[in-house]
């Protein structure tokens, strides 16, 4: 039996809720995070080799999931209409008798910080400050398995929205950041069950509020709120 787990780090994203994240991790290559390590984790030594790998599996802590108290077996997939029940073993709901989650993610730096080593991953499909259990490195010549089937997932694995996006509204999102908000958008981040055109969503993003309709296969981005540098707390 194992005491407690440990927070090794922590997941700095663009996302700081959960409404807009991917609903699996290596969705889209510029969905981009850092991990940061908490001491006595926070050590170069304990990274080396890591380098050598392209990727990562992260186990995560479903921090802001609210927990029930007791176990369901069934759960509703989000991508199936939220009508269909599929046993909560055969889904990668939130909702689980242990709050875990599992990322594979790509590596594309380590740097040396001022908080410690750090690790620049792609792929992420975590919140922002997402506690971190555990780090391993994703075997392929081991974990990769070319005929696996895929489930009830499967048929929607190339599911994407042609996102319209304003020039003007375009205009007032940084550079850097507009490939991942474009990936995110494409992805869909609504359940499955809500389809009504003139319903208007939105989410959080690298500190913008972003707002969109969705009419069949195609997503508007309406509105960009940005917060002016004088906004803070009240």
């Amino acid at each position: 039996m194992i005491e407690a787990l440990r927070v090794i780090a922590h997941v700095r994203t663009d996302f700081p809720e959960k409404f807009g994240i991917p609903r699996q991790s290596g969705l889209g290559d510029e969905l981009r995070g850092t991990v940061v390590f908490t001491p006595p984790y926070r050590l170069r030594e304990a990274l080396r080799g890591i380098e050598g790998f392209s990727h990562l599996w992260l186990i995560w802590d479903f921090s802001q999931v609210p927990q029930r108290g007791n176990f369901e077996p069934l759960v509703r997939p989000p991508r199936l209409g939220g009508n269909a029940k599929m046993g909560v073993f055969a889904t990668r709901s939130p909702f689980r008798p242990n709050p875990i989650g599992l990322s594979l993610v790509r590596l594309s730096a380590v740097r040396d910080t001022d908080e410690g080593p750090v690790l620049d991953i792609c792929g992420i499909d975590v919140m922002d400050g997402t506690p971190v259990y555990d780090i391993k490195p994703y075997l392929p010549h081991i974990e990769a398995v070319p005929d696996a089937l895929g489930g009830f997932a499967l048929p929607h694995a190339e599911d994407r929205m042609q996102v319209s996006f304003p020039e003007e509204l375009l205009a007032l999102v940084p550079k850097e950041k507009r490939p991942a908000l474009l990936q995110a958008l494409a992805l869909d981040p609504r359940p499955a069950y809500q389809d009504d055109p003139s319903r208007r969503y939105g989410f959080g993003f690298a500190g913008m509020d972003i707002r969109f309709t969705v009419n069949g296969s195609v997503l508007t981005v309406t509105e960009i709120a940005v917060p002016s540098p004088s906004d803070g707390p009240q």
